[in-house]
């Protein structure tokens, strides 16, 4: 199901970028309500910093905006638009020599809406776990880290990976084979139980 509807709003990105491309605001107003999520969540988890992914976010889809009538294949909007994402959580990065890391998942902008019958010290036990495995993945060199994110939080195809950030999919698979190998030995030497599978 969750396939279907991530087609669908693919496929409708389409038809938007042809619209946009022509000059159409409404239709890059749409195309950014679409998009706007996905890209904030790939900053989030780059940063796991609220403001900063904010700031990386917007300035994405205004370099979008810039340069959308140069992208000549509606089909590789995907990759193209998370290269532009990575592009400005890099630059973010280095223009911020000092940064604080503050755990995504307490952030009110991105946490999901918890249902009214939840169980107190479950859902604390959920965020503490939640915590302690974003501080893991902000520990892995950034070339890892953002592979993690992109395959197994964003669902990217290993193509669409490789022809994000310019590397072939064997490396991509590398990348990503140590990045959970070294994920994996992090839980394991963690004081708690996570019950986490990589």
């Amino acid at each position: 199901m969750q396939d279907t509807l991530e087609n669908i709003a693919i496929n409708h990105s389409h038809s938007l970028i042809l619209k946009a491309q022509k000059g159409d605001q409404k239709a890059f107003g749409k195309l950014v309500g679409l998009w706007y999520k996905r890209i904030y969540n790939f900053c989030l988890k780059y940063f796991g910093d609220h403001d900063l992914a904010m700031e990386a976010t917007q300035k994405t889809f205004i370099a979008v905006y810039k340069n959308i009538k140069r992208l000549k294949d509606s089909q590789r909007f995907r990759y193209w638009i998370y290269k532009i994402a990575l592009n400005q959580c890099r630059a973010e990065d280095r223009n911020r020599k000092q940064k604080s890391w503050y755990s995504i998942f307490h952030n009110k902008e991105a946490s999901e809406v918890v249902d009214e019958f939840h169980n107190p010290e479950q859902e604390y036990q959920k965020m503490e776990k939640e915590e302690i495995i974003c501080d893991m993945l902000m520990s892995l060199p950034e070339d890892q880290r953002v592979l993690v994110i992109m395959k197994e939080y964003e669902g990217m195809k290993f193509r669409e990976i490789a022809d994000a950030l310019v590397i072939s999919e064997s490396t991509a698979k590398s990348r990503l084979y140590y990045g959970l190998a070294r994920l994996r030995r992090m839980i394991e030497k963690s004081e708690l139980n996570l019950n986490v599978t990589l």
